[in-house]
């Protein structure tokens, strides 16, 4: 009864440890891709320019795509579905397209290889003063911005020349570029030239119009809903400063190092995200300043910071703590978000790990078992001495010396096994070294044979656990305790 015990330990000792290492290997290889084609991070920034600038602006789709949007639309189901998979290459719907993926496809094919969402990396410190705020190049806000600028200026160009016939020239003013209406020439309102000056009117003899002193006056004039308040810096054209997400990453940016020329940030912790927000308020000229300059430009984060605003009754301490767990719960569903599209990621590269090394775990818990039992007939053997030789020939080759194969075999267990089924095998030599032989054929041969088909979807379906679970399943069988110390200790 405690030979079988020991036997069924053997067992799950072997499995538990072979599945172990066998995920350890699939999140190493993930790792390296992620790593490689610095994914986590283009997530992250991916979710902070869509946050923080709004959408970018789609460009006319190709034509082959335009095709197959419209052989899609002739079916139904199946083209809805395919649809569904293909929305990160498919033009979208409305004016904006989303930076952050909704597919696997998109993850892992246009993220690590479109257009890049991570700032562009700096080696200089956190700057004193930042530049002013302005829409993100090639975004929908920009568009809106140019538009409403535009409008402005003829608005007012328009008024000025509506005006000028009912006081002559006088009070005609020529508009700047951000629609700030200057002076007359000298100072001086232009007479009638029908009389002259002696003879003027009053109201054309009336002092110039002089730049009101009213700072939200003084900001309507110039196109900026609000006003400027002193210290704050205007919402300037896109190009002429910088956007929300590269004014945070300005205060990320000491702590840092490039990849590509890109910021490689992967994390940012709540708390630090709140502060960056409050000094990037500071420098606007306030929560209030930084509300209006948000919704001007058509901001999404403007929509949950109201919010935390309102909540916050206007404090300026509740603010932060309310930002900070804003934030905080927003990196949690784009946590649960990133691991639900790498958990395929997973699958494929486990099943790309049982193909190469042909991992049974039907065929490998039997050799388990018949390894234990050879063990066991080699100890019986040295107790009985030359009669119970004889079982011991069958895993032998013919004309092989039995005590050499004995040696052979008991030096090779079976765990060690499951690695010479790849195509590509190693056999270790004490006088020549070691030798790689090819063996692609016979390791066709196994992966198409369907009898090995069970195990391979067994150790498949182990591989979907995840290290982290075999090796709590290896803890508890073997007793092995953490380390890890705990503050109370």
């Amino acid at each position: 009864m405690i030979s079988l015990i020991s036997y069924y330990t053997d067992l799950a000792l072997g499995l538990v440890l072979a599945f172990l290492l066998l995920s350890l290997l699939v999140s190493g290889l993930n790792e390296g891709i992620v790593r490689l084609l610095g994914i986590r991070s283009k997530f992250l920034w991916a979710y902070l320019r869509d946050t923080l600038d709004g959408a970018e602006v789609a460009g006319r789709a190709p034509a082959v795509l335009r095709f197959l949007m419209r052989a899609l639309d002739r079916f139904k189901g199946v083209g809805r579905w395919l649809r569904n998979r293909l929305a990160d290459l498919l033009p979208p719907s409305g004016t904006g397209r989303s930076r952050l993926p909704a597919t696997v496809l998109g993850v892992f094919a246009m993220l690590p290889f479109g257009r890049d969402p991570r700032p562009a990396f700096s080696a200089q410190p956190a700057p004193v003063e930042s530049p002013p705020l302005a829409p993100a190049p090639g975004t929908v806000a920009a568009e809106a911005v140019a538009a409403d600028m535009t409008a402005g200026m003829t608005a007012d160009l328009t008024a000025d020349m509506t005006a000028a016939p009912a006081h002559g020239l006088s009070g005609l003013a020529v508009g700047s570029t951000q629609g700030i209406a200057t002076p007359d020439i000298a100072g001086v309102g232009l007479a009638d030239p029908a009389h002259g000056p002696g003879q003027a009117d009053p109201e054309e003899t009336g002092p110039s119009p002089s730049p009101s002193a009213d700072p939200a006056q003084a900001g309507a004039q110039a196109g900026v809903p609000g006003g400027t308040e002193s210290g704050a810096q205007p919402v300037v054209p896109a190009g002429e400063g910088k956007s929300l997400a590269e004014l945070l990453h300005e205060r990320l940016q000491e702590i840092d190092h490039s990849t590509r020329g890109r910021t490689n940030i992967a994390q940012i912790p709540p708390s630090r995200f709140a502060v960056a927000m409050m000094e990037i308020a500071t420098d606007m000229g306030g929560v209030e300043r930084m509300m209006r300059d948000l919704d001007m430009l058509k901001s999404p984060l403007y929509r949950p910071l109201k919010a935390v605003w309102d909540r916050a009754s206007h404090d300026v301490d509740a603010f932060r703590k309310g930002v900070e767990d804003w934030f905080d719960g927003e990196m949690e569903r784009l946590t649960i978000l990133y691991r639900r599209y790498v958990r395929w990621v997973i699958a494929v590269l486990s099943l790309t790990v049982t193909v190469l090394f042909g991992m049974d775990a039907l065929e490998y818990g039997k050799s388990l078992l018949n390894d234990s039992a050879y063990r066991s007939s080699v100890a019986a053997f040295a107790q009985s001495g030359p009669d119970a030789l004889a079982p011991l020939k069958e895993r032998c080759a013919a004309g092989q010396d039995t005590y050499s194969c004995v040696t052979e075999v008991l030096s090779t267990p079976a765990f060690v096994q499951i690695f010479t089924h790849a195509p590509v095998a190693v056999d270790m030599s004490a006088d020549a070294g070691p030798a790689w032989t090819w063996r692609g054929g016979d390791w066709w041969s196994r992966v198409s044979s369907p009898a090995h088909w069970p195990g391979y979807l067994i150790t498949l379906i182990a591989l979907l656990f995840g290290a982290p679970f075999w090796w709590d399943i290896l803890r508890r069988v073997t007793g092995i305790r953490s380390r890890v110390s705990t503050p109370e200790k």
